[in-house]
């Protein structure tokens, strides 16, 4: 096995488009070891419906990133607390075997004092029945990457608030996260690893790994100028470009209501490809406008919120719905 350094970047979509880049691209023979720590992102699943997962309000006010990966599993939330293993190779008949892959991982924990780590299920790892790791796993064309998580000091008070389901009714075929009780690793290693920093708790788990003492003795594979420009031409392609990350979502309808001062206002439409279609409003308000003006603004409007926030800019919706404002009709779109 070697090791690939991610040059200490932090960002969601460039480390998810390295780890991509090193399934489709075969630089070596020997199985591939790589980490990454993520400034707070949500990473959603090839399959997954992004507005189903995370809460959108607060994702925007937050600055969180989101991203979606190329394997499938639920929604997880990373932060500068978490870090990421991946373990990347040719696929020999051991997609699916997360033990054979988690092994490693959790040998290593045990020696830092987690003994009560454990796979339980199918691709979950739990300490004290609680989950701190969640795995999922990806193939193509031969080649395959199983990846995970280490919760080991993140703030759990984000993760529910950035992953909060919505109150909308939603309704797709995406996949959906199912939520688990999660703890962080840190209460459970031992005295002399409490006081690591994230990265010097990842150096050592690389070392535990290896079974070495220091890192010059880690067998590391330098990535070219080349290879990174395969990097960013992914990042540039999927993880950084919104028509992935949202617009790849399965189809949807979405549904939401709410009484105002001024009336009730119930909101209906489909997203495909992203996009808005079918919008409808109803409500007992008294516009003097016809509504269908504001439904025709917002038909084939990309679904995100400062793309209605544009298409509604001129809107007087004072007129068409009654004391209120942009600002109050575009977060009942998005509630």
């Amino acid at each position: 096995m070697i090791f690939v350094d991610n040059g200490q970047n932090y960002d969601a979509d460039l480390n998810i488009a390295l780890e991509t880049y090193l399934v489709e691209n075969k630089l070596v023979d020997e199985p591939i070891l790589l980490f990454y720590i993520n400034k707070p992102s949500i990473i959603v699943g090839r399959n997954q419906n992004t507005a189903e997962e995370i809460n959108q309000t607060y994702v925007d006010e937050h600055g969180i990133n989101v991203v979606r990966r190329m394997s499938g599993g639920g929604a997880v939330y990373h932060d500068l607390g978490n870090v990421s293993f991946c373990f990347i190779k040719d696929d020999d008949g051991s997609f699916r075997d997360f033990a054979s892959f988690t092994k490693p991982v959790i040998q290593a924990l045990h020696k830092m004092g987690a003994t009560g780590a454990v796979l339980e299920g199918r691709n979950d790892l739990l300490i004290d029945g609680k989950k701190f790791s969640g795995n999922a796993m990806y193939a193509k064309d031969g080649r395959m990457t199983a990846h995970g998580t280490i919760l080991f000091d993140s703030d759990l008070d984000e993760v529910t608030n950035a992953l909060k389901p919505r109150k909308a009714k939603i309704e797709s075929k995406g996949v959906k996260s199912i939520r688990s009780r999660v703890t962080n690793l840190k209460p459970y290693v031992s005295e002399e690893y409490k006081d690591l920093t994230i990265e010097e708790f990842r150096d050592r788990l690389l070392l535990e790994i290896f079974g070495v003492d220091r890192r010059e003795d880690v067998p590391e594979l330098k990535l070219t100028d080349k290879d990174w420009e395969g990097v960013m031409k992914i990042r540039e392609e999927r993880m950084g470009n919104w028509d992935w990350n949202y617009g790849q979502s399965p189809d949807f309808q979405y549904e939401q209501s709410h009484k105002f001062p001024f009336g009730f206002v119930d909101v209906r439409f489909n997203v495909r490809q992203g996009k808005m279609q079918d919008v409808r409003i109803y409500g007992d308000f008294f516009g003097l406008g016809n509504i269908s003006d504001v439904e025709a603004k917002l038909e084939g409007v990309k679904y995100e919120r400062q793309a209605v926030i544009e298409a509604l800019k001129d809107v007087d919706v004072v007129h068409y719905f009654g004391k209120t404002t942009v600002e109050e009709i575009v977060e009942l779109i998005f509630a």
